[in-house]
């Protein structure tokens, strides 16, 4: 079988604007040779860009040579010349398919094989290391999904494609009546996408809450399956199904819940008060040693923004130093802790690899 023909250099037609006109010019004079060609002045084609576009022509089949007098150009039809041009890709694509097909036979029935293993594993804790098969895991439990899902999505604004591909997989849940529960940091509320994702998922049955610090990244599945991120940098996870710990991480995600602020724009709720929540988490994070850079993590802000922060806050406080900040802020008695919220151990820093 011969391999299929490829389009034109340019990559995008297989047939050019100079070689459609050449076809429409030998349509009217059925039988025409190549020197004939050559003297028609309408064609504005040098010879070397003649010869290129006949022989093209004759690749693709919309020309071939008369049966009697080989120096004779015959246009063909072009319904013709397109089914043999396409017929080997058609083959192609069938035994793509039937490979497709094989493989989600004879994996399926191995799949049913691992569910089986599975049920005498109750200590199921699986390091999956590679993003591709972290998705493959997340779309796979996504699917399996029957009654509820938790996640808390640290960071703030989450990327326009992250999002995307969030809307299809969300909103089937949500047809089968999953119940969804999100939290995000406060400073989503400043994120366009974010909002507009929030606002479309809210209309079909999800539910979004927000605090200004995460207890970190976070999936679980019918209380059943946990994802959480795999070491700092990673862009791998962790599969948890051992039942005590998804217990728990399942009674930290409620903790957090209780505590958390229905979603809405920053405006809507006040700005305000949200940017007194938000000093007063930087406040006790600067008091516990946290560097800008962990702080900002924490809170899902730039550097830059993290720093503005800080800044202002020092200026307010009429401090020089970040250690004289927090010794005036407790003074003030700006460092109690808010139930909600505790600062003993730094964040990972973990990074999104699902919606």
């Amino acid at each position: 079988m011969n391999p299929p023909l490829e389009p034109t250099a340019c990559g995008s037609s297989y047939v050019s604007d100079a070689e459609a006109e050449l076809y429409s010019c030998i349509l009217r004079f059925q039988q025409v040779t190549r020197e004939f060609l050559g003297t028609l002045s309408e064609l504005e084609m040098s010879e070397e860009e003649l010869d290129a576009a006949v022989g093209r022509l004759r690749e693709l089949g919309l020309l071939r040579s008369h049966s009697t007098d080989p120096a004779l150009l015959v246009p063909v039809d072009p319904d013709l010349a397109a089914a043999a041009l396409t017929a080997p890709i058609q083959e192609s694509l069938q035994e793509r398919r039937r490979q497709l097909d094989q493989i989600s036979v004879e994996f399926g029935r191995l799949r049913a094989h691992f569910l089986e293993g599975r049920r005498f594993d109750t200590g199921s804790i699986e390091v999956i290391g590679h993003l591709d098969e972290v998705r493959a895991a997340l779309n796979r439990a996504s699917n399996e999904c029957q009654e509820e899902v938790l996640s808390s999505q640290p960071g703030g604004g989450r990327a326009p494609e992250v999002l995307e591909e969030a809307i299809s997989r969300d909103t089937a849940l949500l047809a089968r009546g999953v119940r969804m529960r999100t939290l995000y940091n406060h400073t989503a509320r400043f994120n366009a996408p974010s909002q507009a994702y929030v606002a479309v998922m809210s209309g079909l049955g999800a539910e979004y809450r927000t605090v200004h610090d995460p207890f970190g990244r976070l999936i679980v599945f019918d209380r059943d399956l946990a994802f959480v991120p795999d070491r700092e940098g990673s862009l791998g996870a962790v599969m948890v199904r051992e039942p005590s710990l998804v217990r728990y991480l399942c009674s930290v995600f409620e903790n957090a819940w209780a505590h958390a602020r229905p979603f809405s724009d920053a405006a809507a709720d006040g700005l305000e008060s949200v940017a007194k929540e938000l000093d007063g988490t930087i406040l006790r994070l600067l008091a516990a040693g946290y560097k800008d850079e962990a702080i900002g993590r924490r809170l899902g802000m730039s550097l830059r923004t993290t720093r503005k922060h800080v800044a202002d806050i020092m200026d307010t406080l009429g401090a020089v130093s970040r250690f004289q900040a927090g010794v005036l802020a407790a003074r003030a008695g700006l460092l109690d802790h808010d139930e909600s919220e505790d600062e003993s151990e730094p964040d990972t820093g973990v990074r999104e690899v699902a919606g």
